[in-house]
């Protein structure tokens, strides 16, 4: 087994042991707390699932670096060196309000480019993974979608704007609204944009800097599985990016138009 080959392995192990921490307080009347805004929730199971999955990280690679949500993890990616960029629930308020749209989140990263992540949802029973040969849903490999035509599409706004920005979110929404057949949001990056790895969905946008631990891992199974992952002006995508489009790549550009339809309210 090589080294990156082990971190699959220990990505998959890790959000694993992680969701079944966060899964026993899943609809169990938990206590929530607020932290940046009033959407913005986090309760004791993302705590005690987050040292889980250091936990069993740390008993393999004791070095490493680890960028995470929660308490005193790092907040942004080294570019150098091994990193795991750890979510123990995306989708926090989808899970204390009993919606079991959540996932816990590992990527391992190597000179600030993922090399290996698992997406772990036990109230849907499904795990997502990607690796350097390809991406998987229940070890299924996936592609995204071969849609071509805008008008079937179905696209999905995610990584919720604050209340001071919430023309940027209308502008985007109407964008979708204008351009494409459907329209979904889920509350959760990471099983939105392993959606698009799967073609479920054909494209997902949001024009603001999203956290390393909302879009790492899913960001990779994109691509890995054949889709096209760049910012607002159509570059690559890194966590350093202004917003984030993925899609399945045949039409990017009628999804970056929706993303850029809120840039007159930059700034407001």
């Amino acid at each position: 087994m090589t080294n990156v080959e082990s971190r699959l392995e220990l990505a998959e192990r890790a959000a694993t042991a992680g969701s079944e921490i966060a899964a026993d307080g899943f609809r169990s009347g938990l206590a929530v707390e607020t932290k940046s805004n009033k959407t913005d929730v986090v309760t004791e199971a993302d705590r005690n699932s987050q040292r889980r999955v250091i936990e069993v990280i740390r008993n393999e690679f004791p070095e490493d670096a680890i960028v995470g949500e929660e308490e005193d993890a790092l907040k942004e990616v080294p570019t150098e060196g091994d990193v795991w960029v750890i979510d123990p629930i995306d989708g926090t308020n989808n899970f204390v309000r009993g919606i079991p749209l959540w996932t816990t989140s590992v990527a391992a990263v190597r000179d600030g480019e993922a090399v290996a992540a698992a997406n772990v949802c036990p109230a849907l029973d499904d795990v997502y993974t990607a690796d350097a040969d390809g991406a998987y849903l229940n070890g299924e490999r996936i592609t995204v979608s071969d849609r071509t035509d805008p008008e079937t599409f179905t696209v999905c706004p995610t990584v919720w704007w604050d209340f001071d920005r919430r023309e940027e979110y209308a502008a985007t929404v109407e964008g979708i609204v204008k351009r494409f057949g459907d329209m979904r949001r889920f509350g959760c990056a990471q099983i939105v944009l392993g959606m698009v790895a799967s073609g479920a969905l054909d494209g997902t946008v949001t024009n603001i800097v999203p956290n390393p631990w909302d879009t790492v891992a899913g960001a990779f199974m994109v691509r890995q599985a054949g889709g096209t992952v760049t910012d607002i002006h159509g570059e690559p995508w890194t966590t350093e990016s202004r917003g984030l489009v993925a899609s399945n790549g045949e039409a990017h550009e009628e999804v970056l138009a929706a993303a850029r339809d809120a840039e007159p309210y930059y700034g407001n």
